[in-house]
């Protein structure tokens, strides 16, 4: 399960006053969950706030800070007039539930003592791990927002205790400023994390203090923890052709799922045949193409191409001395299909 990644526009556990202007730069980023906190600005201007989060596509989050019950019950009334997707964060259960029955929301309270502003979570580590498993038990409760971060002690170890112990999902919030902690949250079991402060003041290892820096770097070392990032460069397609002469004899130059992508140089006329099982496409790079069914006779000029359903008997022919195609068909695909002679390569050799 993928690690989400919640950006807060937060410091200090309040909403920053430009927080309208951070999330443009945020949503341009690609980060598909967005926080706040219930102080710092005008509810009207976190509707507001709100609305753009969710418009763009993205989940939004109030986590709330409230740490009085009746603050907490004016909290999540606002999560309710807001219209947020998940609230975090608070510690009355109880008196939060009937507040948000029958409403989408998805509650995430703190498991443990919470006190302070900034919050701190008090406690030892098994009495956290038994606030967990009791909050876990409330059906609206859907999951755990764990303030590890703000706990002293083997972080790593309370992380690891909590996301054992309940079968809900866990949020790590704190202060996750560094590759290697989100490496720790992931290998904790937890669901996500949120980054805040950290970001915002330019704290997180990054090219550059700027916000867009900062959140370019915390997505790259998730994707790198997740094994998210891609080994595959381009393929130009001259340079491509260019590594072999013998005709006929397709050569692995990419792969897409259980496809392949092969790049052929054609000379004269093949072999007819037809495949039982797989479609395969005839996109011409160079030359002219025939293409003979038994039906008709298809001319793929360069720039074009041309698909032979499966079970459907056919003859390539090259038109030009000069033919390329490039072809996209299931790895499994002999290119005699259901014929085997001296145009039969069972083995091919892979370019790139």
């Amino acid at each position: 399960m993928a690690l989400d990644f919640i950006f807060m526009l937060t410091r200090n556990d309040r909403t920053v006053k430009d927080a309208m202007e951070h999330l443009q730069t945020v949503l341009a980023t690609g980060v598909h969950h967005v926080g706040f906190k219930d102080i710092g600005l005008p509810v009207e201007d976190l509707k507001e706030l709100n609305q753009t989060i969710q418009f763009a596509g993205a989940v939004s989050y109030l986590e709330v800070v409230s740490l009085d019950i009746e603050s907490e019950i004016a909290s999540a009334k606002s999560a309710l007039e807001i219209g947020v997707d998940f609230l975090l964060g608070g510690t009355h259960v109880e008196a939060v539930l009937p507040i948000l029955a029958g409403s989408d929301i998805q509650y995430y309270p703190f498991p443990g003592r919470i006190t302070g502003h900034p919050s701190v979570l008090e406690g030892t580590q098994e009495q956290i791990v038994a606030s967990a498993k009791a909050l876990s038990l409330y059906d609206g409760v859907h999951g755990l927002d764990l303030l590890a971060y703000r706990a002293k002690g083997d972080i790593d170890a309370l992380m690891t205790a909590v996301c054992s112990a309940v079968d809900k999902p866990v949020v790590v919030a704190g202060s996750i400023d560094t590759p290697k902690r989100i490496q720790s949250v992931e290998n904790s079991g937890a669901a996500g994390f949120t980054i805040g402060t950290a970001a915002l003041d330019g704290v997180f290892p990054a090219k550059d203090t700027d916000l867009e820096s900062q959140l370019s770097a915390i997505q790259e070392a998730l994707a790198r923890i997740e094994s998210r990032i891609s080994p595959q460069g381009k393929v130009n397609l001259e340079q491509g052709f260019a590594k072999f002469s013998d005709p006929w004899s397709p050569k692995v130059a990419g792969r897409i799922n259980d496809m392949q992508i092969k790049l052929v140089k054609l000379a004269g006329s093949f072999t007819w045949h037809h495949h039982d099982d797989e479609d395969e496409l005839f996109l011409v790079n160079k030359g002219q193409l025939l293409m003979k069914f038994r039906d008709r006779e298809e001319v793929i000029e360069k720039g074009e191409f041309i698909i032979v359903p499966r079970g459907v008997e056919h003859c390539p022919v090259a038109l030009s001395d000069e033919c390329e195609v490039v072809l996209l068909e299931p790895a499994t695909t002999l290119n005699t299909g259901n014929v085997e002679n001296g145009f039969t390569v069972s083995d091919l050799e892979k370019i790139s």
